[in-house]
């Protein structure tokens, strides 16, 4: 005769008060034949409910042969099921009788190892009950249960504490069957399958959440699906918050594209010393998840017998010897021992309407950064923005820089922005047109950094100035005023894009007497003002030697940086320059 589910919790409360161990099963779904085949990673070993009941039968039955007091049952995809519509299941059977099978199965196994009045049923389900229709699919589930009630839930797996969560723990609470949760947690928050901690820090939540889990009425609190290595420090955590039973499954294993990997380093012996070591720290609960074998369980359970938990705290002080301060690491720098992490990036404010970037701004500012380029140079930043080149130059220790935009908002910016990075004195700027602008000193740097985006007049009919079709007037005219605007060992430095014919731009430096070499580039999304003229933007890129480049099944522009010396354009001309091969 059956022992009544009431009996069966009832044997675990006994355990628990005389300070036995209470031992848990291993993993369950990766103990089956998981070579049959899952669509579904998540819903791995579920299905084995409906058409492999002699395997899940015969792996409950080794468990029981390992002397646990717990057998769970193999539903702990459930819940995932059903939000997939169960359509996963093959051959087809209802959810309610695949609950009841796992139900059924778990007390056979019992049954067949002679272990009836020893072994609890724990009906599993994962951490998706915690959803828009989890409280109705309890309800349902207890109806499915009626004739044959678990002798306790696993609500396991779980990791965000939602406020939905509580609702679905009271809806399970109010069964009258005894609730276990179980979290995916560790003593530094929320802890993946690999170990990884995939949330930031949430001081006592886990902790407060604990005791409100108490004053509900949830009769004991585990972690699972952790790595063993992760387990050390939660117990003593947790029992600062409550007073209700702790326990501990961590994984053997770990899932990966060729399936499940598992630790077979880890044997019995082993596994039975990391069970004692989280019993000392006060465990009342010990099992085993992913890739937990029927061994593991055995040889700790018979480790665990007639010791009583502990009070250690791990990691916490108590076993170990003042920490020794951690070796100095190396600061990620530069070639100048600048710091590259966190970045020396300026900070610049910036107002409505003034782009924050174009294609070739960092590509630019991190030239400038990198080579400390203008340090004691008079310089002059063409198309200055919000001013981050001209911060950098002044920053690099350039004499002075003069700034120049089209945009008095921008000419603002700049100013603002070197006050606020203690380079004023060093920084002037000015509202200039290009078109008419006529250099009045010259530099022995000069930087630009234009817009260069390609627009079919047609669409601006009327205008002071009309759109560029080719999207190359701005740095057709620096090129123009360069040689009157440097120095005479000055140097340009000019962003172009693939968009430009680079035949054009060679054409227009040696009609200038300049020589030019390419020192940086760069493949750039396309912006999206270039692709709001997308179609006219196409019709560029396919003639002459004007280009885009193929990204993923879209197009990106390369940017190129120039730099610009008086020379003879002969040299141009003959393909001298090392970028023009």
């Amino acid at each position: 005769m059956r022992v009544q589910a009431a009996d069966g919790y009832r044997r675990i409360e006994l355990a628990l008060a005389e300070q036995r161990c209470v031992v848990l099963d291993g993993g369950v779904a990766t103990e089956l034949d998981h070579r049959r085949g899952q669509d579904h990673e998540r819903l791995w070993g579920i299905e084995a409910l409906a058409s492999a009941q002699d395997e899940v039968l015969a792996v409950h039955r080794r468990y029981a042969a390992a002397g646990v007091d717990v057998i769970t049952t193999n539903t702990w995809a459930l819940p995932t099921l059903l939000a997939d519509d169960g359509h996963l299941i093959r051959p087809p059977v209802h959810w309610m009788e695949v609950a009841r099978r796992g139900v059924r199965l778990a007390r056979e196994a019992a049954a067949a190892e002679g272990r009836s009045d020893e072994c609890a049923v724990a009906f599993s389900l994962n951490g998706d009950l915690d959803a828009a229709d989890g409280v109705e699919l309890v309800s349902l589930l207890q109806r499915a249960l009626g004739a044959d009630p678990p002798d306790l839930y696993l609500l396991e797996t779980l990791s965000v504490l939602r406020r939905s969560l509580f609702d679905v723990i009271a809806a399970l609470l109010d069964t009258g069957v005894p609730v276990w949760l179980s979290f995916r947690r560790c003593r530094h928050g929320l802890c993946g399958v690999y170990g990884q901690h995939w949330g930031g820090p949430e001081g006592d939540a886990f902790g407060r959440a604990a005791r409100r889990f108490e004053e509900m009425g949830v009769a004991a609190l585990l972690v699972n699906c952790i790595p063993p290595d992760h387990v050390d420090g939660i117990v003593s955590y947790l029992r600062d918050f409550t007073d209700l039973p702790l326990g501990v499954y961590p994984n053997l294993g770990y899932y990966s594209d060729a399936g499940w990997q598992f630790e077979s380093q880890i044997g019995g012996p082993r596994y039975a010393e990391m069970a004692l070591r989280w019993r000392a720290e006060g465990a009342q609960i010990i099992g085993g998840c992913c890739g937990t074998r029927p061994d593991h369980i055995a040889a700790a359970r018979l480790a665990l017998e007639g010791t009583t938990p502990g009070s250690v705290r791990h990691f916490d002080g108590d076993e170990q010897a003042e920490p020794s301060a951690p070796a100095p690491r190396p600061d990620w720098t530069d070639r100048h021992s600048r710091r590259l992490h966190p970045l020396e990036f300026p900070a610049l404010s910036r107002r409505d309407g003034v782009t924050a970037t174009i294609p070739g701004t960092y590509m630019l500012w991190r030239h400038l950064f990198e080579g400390r380029v203008g340090a004691g140079q008079r310089c002059l930043d063409i198309g200055s923005g919000a001013g981050l080149q001209t911060i950098q130059l002044a920053l690099n220790g350039a004499v002075h820089v003069h700034a120049i935009d089209i945009d008095e908002r921008a000419v603002a910016d700049t100013l603002d922005n070197a006050f606020r990075h203690g380079v004023a004195e060093r920084v002037t700027a000015a509202v200039a047109d290009l078109y008419p602008w006529v250099p009045e000193e010259r530099y022995e740097l000069i930087v630009a950094g234009l817009p260069q985006l390609p627009v079919d007049p047609v669409s601006q009919l009327s205008s002071h100035r009309p759109f560029d079709y080719w999207g190359r007037g701005l740095v057709d005219q620096v090129i123009a005023k360069l040689r009157s605007a440097l120095a005479e060992e000055g140097r340009a430095l000019l962003t172009l894009t693939s968009l430009l014919s680079r035949e054009r731009t060679l054409q227009l430096l040696d009609h200038a007497g300049l020589a030019a070499e390419m020192v940086a580039w760069e493949v750039e999304d396309l912006p999206r003002s270039y692709l709001e003229h997308a179609e006219h933007v196409a019709r560029v890129a396919g003639s002459d030697d004007c280009h885009l480049v193929e990204l993923g099944g879209g197009q990106a522009l390369v940017c190129y940086l120039l730099e610009i010396r008086r020379g003879a354009g002969s040299e141009i001309a003959a393909g001298q320059a090392p970028w023009l091969s």
